[in-house]
């Protein structure tokens, strides 16, 4: 191919985009959505519960790619900065890299102007991001985030929830998001309480995520046998932590008791 010529009443400009369309070389539409035709990995169920000292965040580890399981230990919920978190759903390649970016936005912003962004300012950046992914959504390569933090003007956890198109929405007392959010959020909506510690947060969004994983083939359990435990973190006035698989494991051991009893021996 030899490179195109113009006379000068014909000058195309600076603008590469339309001149690639001008000469005809822009790639057609697609006519069915992009993961019809490709094996896309989607991360799932995640949930988010405020209590009186924060917020706790947690997700399931499993992967889909159809109806093969891709990864057992994916990573779904992330720190944002000190203060607060995101859990992605949704497909997982670009919900990884929003998340990265994300993150990469708000040390930007803290190093330049000298203090942290507003945590309603970090959920409006969110939104905005996940508005400008809404071409590839609807493509099928959704990304669906929650955003949680502690609000260290009011000295309060806070939960935000979006939809494809960067709608962002508060939440009051619990989130959740992904294939198994009905079955998670069933069981957040009958044991959440105004008056639950951490340590009965924590038991709660695990015990959601346990039956979200009985009932959707997307959602993962815990996996005694490999060591895998969904990812769980608190944010409070002390920032973001994850807990370690120690404590999950013992949590999980004693929940899975309490689902023998309640079944009568059948777990």
């Amino acid at each position: 191919m030899t490179l195109p010529s113009f006379r000068l009443s014909e000058d195309p400009g600076p603008d590469f985009a339309a001149l690639v369309r001008r000469m005809g070389l822009s790639p057609a539409v697609p006519d069915s959505p992009v993961d019809a035709r490709l094996t896309i990995t989607h991360g799932t169920t995640c949930v988010a519960v405020r209590y009186s000292g924060g917020v706790v965040m947690a997700g399931d580890r499993r992967a889909t790619s159809g109806n093969f399981i891709s990864h057992r230990t994916i990573e779904k919920v992330f720190p944002a900065d000190r203060h607060s978190g995101v859990a992605i759903a949704g497909a997982a390649g670009p919900a990884i890299e929003m998340v990265r970016l994300f993150q990469l936005q708000l040390e930007h912003y803290e190093k330049v102007e000298g203090a942290p962004l507003s945590l309603e300012g970090k959920a409006n950046q969110l939104s905005q991001m996940v508005r400008n992914h809404l071409p590839a959504a609807m493509q099928g390569l959704a990304v669906v985030p929650i955003f949680a933090g502690f609000d260290t003007a009011r000295a309060a956890g806070r939960l935000f929830q979006y939809d494809v198109t960067g709608g962002r929405y508060e939440e009051f007392d619990h989130a959740s998001t992904g294939s198994g959010q009905m079955h998670a959020s069933t069981v957040i909506k009958m044991g959440w309480r105004g008056t639950l510690s951490a340590d009965e947060t924590i038991d709660l969004v695990l015990r959601a995520l346990y039956e979200a994983s009985d009932e959707d083939s997307a959602t993962g359990g815990p996996d005694l046998l490999r060591g895998i435990f969904p990812v769980v973190a608190t944010i409070t006035s002390s920032g973001f932590e994850r807990l370690d698989d120690e404590d999950l494991e013992a949590r999980y051991l004693s929940i899975l008791g309490q689902v023998a009893t309640e079944r009568g021996g059948s777990r």
